[in-house]
């Protein structure tokens, strides 16, 4: 079953994508499921030969859990493929997910966290130089504001902690992957909630299309039947 339209789910569970072409060499892209809808828009495009599965986006909660539900998903697949790539940034794991995919023999994409390798490394760390107090969003985390962020932290029936969370923090920058208008007046409002000014950046998709053309190697592919 197609489940991109489901794609809202992968806070909590784990997803194989739909596979739409066969390929020569199999190349499986272990992924958080935060950044589901983004390979999906790839699949459809330059990168549909390769096969993804997501992890719940909802183990950033618990980032220890990371490194091992990594090699779980790797062990699982690796006689089914020929090349395994993991799309996580470090993610709160303090280097022990890289740990691990030494280990396996796995390639990441460069970056702490998905806000890194959205907006670049370099650019990154410009605005997080030219304002320490930012709180970053993604089209995911926008999607899901009120339950991972409002929700998840009490503010629903806490307002008062707000300024406990977020006291130290300026602004907000939304790091747009895609354009979308109702996300940027959700975003925006968002911002309001927390009390902070609000900037928007288009990052697009770019970071993640460059690592997955560099790191899979050029095979032929053809339509499956």
């Amino acid at each position: 079953m197609d489940r991109t339209d489901n794609i809202d789910l992968e806070t909590d569970a784990e997803a194989l994508l739909p596979r739409r072409i066969a390929a020569a060499r199999r190349t499986l892209v272990i992924a958080c499921g935060a950044l589901a809808r983004e390979i999906v828009h790839l699949q459809r495009g330059p990168l549909a030969h390769l096969d993804v599965t997501c992890l719940p986006a909802k183990l950033h909660n618990t980032p220890s859990l990371i490194p091992a539900e990594m090699r779980r998903k790797i062990r699982d697949n690796r006689a089914a493929y020929d090349e395994i790539l993991c799309l996580y940034g470090d993610c709160g794991t303090g280097g022990e997910l890289d740990r691990v995919l030494n280990e396996e023999g796995v390639a990441r994409i460069a970056g702490a966290h998905c806000y890194e390798f959205f907006a670049g490394a370099d650019d990154f760390a410009a605005m997080m130089e030219a304002e320490p107090g930012t709180f970053f969003l993604t089209d995911f985390l926008v999607r899901h504001f009120d339950r991972l962020v409002i929700q998840g932290l009490g503010l629903d029936r806490f307002p008062q902690l707000r300024d406990d969370y977020f006291g130290h923090y300026r602004r907000v920058v939304y790091l747009a992957q895609f354009e979308d208008a109702a996300l940027h007046a959700k975003a925006r409002a968002a911002a309001a909630r927390l009390g902070l000014a609000f900037e928007k950046r288009r990052t697009g998709i770019g970071g993640v299309e460059d690592f997955l053309t560099r790191a899979v190697r050029t095979v032929p592919t053809h339509e499956v039947a």
